[in-house]
């Protein structure tokens, strides 16, 4: 009996300094492990930036990026230009804070949303047209 006694305190430091660590800051981590440089191939081009294809549209924006959700609801997103959902949103917090919220994501969302390649601005016109008329 005194074994498993002896077991089951062991275990259970085991499991209490697993936590412990889990639960520690990541920063000197994360800072040991950061790339040190970019690989270039001889003779490949190197990456160019992604050249805008000009001005999009907040609808546009919309529909490439924010429809699958906005659209329906999902997992509690506001759906468009319905005044009851966004309305709370827009008194409570104000177009900037919602617009911060959406860069940055909050809740479910994901930082800028599901657009990949949108710009801050990009962003504010779909969400614009998201508000619209409301």
């Amino acid at each position: 009996m005194k074994v498993k006694a002896f077991i089951a305190v062991i275990v259970a430091s085991c499991c209490f300094i697993a936590v412990s660590i889990a639960q520690e800051d990541n920063s000197a981590l994360l800072e040991r492990i950061k790339p040190v440089g970019k690989l270039q191939i001889a003779g490949a081009a190197p990456p160019q930036a992604a050249v805008a294809a000009g001005p999009r549209s907040g609808k546009d924006i919309y529909a490439g990026a924010c429809t699958a959700c906005h659209a329906i609801g999902v997992l509690g997103a506001p759906i468009t230009q319905v005044s009851a959902e966004w309305q709370p949103r827009l008194d409570e917090k104000g177009f900037d804070q919602v617009w911060k919220n959406a860069i940055d994501g909050i809740g479910a969302m994901p930082p800028m949303g599901a657009c990949g390649d949108c710009t801050d601005d990009d962003i504010k016109a779909a969400i614009e047209y998201m508000i619209e008329g409301i």
